[in-house]
């Protein structure tokens, strides 16, 4: 047991992790007028801003907390990160005007090192061929908090807005001193690297992770499969509502019912698909459920056949975690901070871009202005981006999989 406590504490760091950002969704529109006034049109120009803000932070500062945690170690960086975490959520409680709250999101962004830091330790502890299945365990704990957060967050609302916000802040304390008597340090001599600047920034990230042979497309796969499947947050509320005609209770019970499915799938399923057909046969499987989940989303007319198509849409999650195991399989031991800082810019420019492009796709298939009315056009779109993210990936030399099938 004492040797699974690390490994528990990592989980429970990207479930808290992940319920904080549940929790604080549902009382973003109420906070940010309660501070702002004005229309509910008026918050959520402003809760993009917020949004936009973080994920930027987000990009510029992922790759330099994970070249830190290269030279200093995985604890003292989750940590602290953890620590300022506690902060930002009493400050954003606190905050009384809306560019504090800005501030708060700024410094969020800035300090969001929990769950890239977390997979790197995870890299450190597990063995070569483990490594893919145990990723699946992390986007497991992820959709489990994705599960709570919002119905918590819904809850505590009825307290005020700015409950949910102490809660987090209450979640991440309680955390961070389970780490402090769990966690231990991953990084030893033997892999720690010097920090460099010129490798820590995003884009100096990006070109030295991607002159690791055959390694430089598999970013490349990872940042259209972001993009791609941003395509549900970003939309699918409003998708529901208008081909559906679901109100916020369904649409909170379709988004709570694919996180569990996830939570199946990349919690127990996705060991036995990586026995039988090792990582590279299971990215490839999973892009072509997305492929096939995406164009069905996009003609579909029934909400009860969605909400079946759940579990197969979820099945399609396999292909993450498998793309992460087969990087971290390739990265050097001394590399394992700077990769999951590289994707965790790749992740913040999906959550930039992704919304943008979706938002306005669906906008004009639901206007007056287009042809024909087809409010899942940006599910075909991300179909055809995960096509591409299989090309791209068939095109990764195979040797870049030492060691898979």
């Amino acid at each position: 047991m004492p040797r699974r406590l690390p490994l528990v504490f990592i989980l429970l760091t990207v479930t808290i992790d992940a319920m904080g950002i549940g929790l604080i969704l549902p009382v973003m529109p109420d906070l940010i007028r309660d501070v702002l006034g004005g229309s509910l049109g008026r918050a959520a120009v402003w809760g993009g801003i917020l949004a936009t803000s973080f994920a930027v932070m987000q990009f510029l500062f992922g790759p330099v907390l994970g070249s830190l945690s290269d030279r200093f170690g995985r604890r003292p960086v989750l940590l602290a990160s953890m620590f300022v975490m506690i902060l930002d959520n009493l400050f954003m409680a606190l905050a009384g005007t809306v560019w504090l709250l800005f501030a708060g999101r700024i410094v969020g962004g800035l300090a969001s090192a929990t769950q890239s830091t977390a997979s790197a330790a995870l890299a450190d502890m597990s063995k070569p061929e483990e490594k893919a299945a145990n990723f699946g365990l992390v986007g497991a704990a992820f959709g489990v908090g994705f599960v709570v957060g919002p119905l918590a967050g819904g809850l505590l609302g009825s307290l005020g807005p700015r409950a949910p916000f102490y809660a987090a802040a209450g979640l991440a304390a309680v955390n961070l001193v389970i780490g402090v008597f769990t966690l231990p340090e991953t990084v030893t001599d033997a892999i720690r690297r010097p920090f460099e600047w010129r490798r820590a920034t995003p884009f100096g990230a990006f070109r030295n992770i991607g002159r690791l042979p055959g390694l430089g497309r598999m970013p490349v796969t990872a940042f259209i499969i972001s993009v791609a499947f941003f395509v549900y947050p970003a939309v699918w509320a409003y998708f529901g509502q208008a081909r559906f005609g679901w109100d916020s209770r369904m649409v909170g019970l379709s988004f709570g019912l694919y996180g569990l499915a996830v939570v199946i799938v990349q919690g127990v399923l996705i060991r036995p698909i990586l026995t039988r057909l090792g990582e590279r046969r299971t990215v490839v499987l999973g892009l072509w459920i997305e492929v096939i989940t995406f164009v069905t989303l996009g003609f579909i007319a029934n909400g009860t056949l969605a909400l079946l198509l759940t579990p197969v849409t979820a099945l399609g999650s396999i292909a993450g975690p498998a793309l992460q195991g087969l990087m971290s399989r390739r990265a050097g031991d001394n590399q394992q901070g700077e990769l999951q800082g590289v994707l965790t810019s790749v992740n913040a420019v999906a959550v930039i871009l992704a919304p943008l492009v979706m938002t306005q796709l669906f906008w004009f298939f639901t206007s007056q202005a287009a042809p024909f009315q087809l409010p899942g056009a940006p599910f075909l779109l991300s179909a055809a981006l995960t096509l591409g993210a299989i090309l791209v990936f068939a095109a990764t030399p195979r040797r870049a999989a030492a060691g898979s099938r």
